[in-house]
């Protein structure tokens, strides 16, 4: 089963990552106030962006990497200026998209 990292933006301007399998479905949650405690304090946005990866454990890694990016970085990421890749070299051959 494949696993996202996803990117939100929020009302506060920062940027929220998460995994999960269905995007969408998650992203609505945060939307409802029933996502994450991170995103019902400062309101989802927009979704910024979603990378596809092979399993869970992956994704976790790479949430974790993510998470530890300054907003800026972040948004380059979202925005395509800044591979996946770049920032988890280790992950290179388990992403599948």
């Amino acid at each position: 089963m494949a696993w996202f990292l996803y990117l939100i933006e929020c009302a506060d301007g920062s940027v929220y990552t998460g995994i999960a399998t269905d995007v969408q479905a998650r992203y609505a949650k945060h939307v409802t106030g029933k996502g994450a405690r991170y995103t019902r304090a400062r309101k989802p946005v927009a979704l910024l962006a979603s990378f596809e990866l092979a399993d869970r454990s992956s994704a976790l890694r790479a949430e974790y990497r993510v998470k530890q990016l300054a907003p800026a970085d972040k948004r380059a990421l979202a925005a395509g200026t800044r591979t996946l890749e770049s920032v988890l070299p280790e992950l290179a051959l388990t992403l599948t998209s």
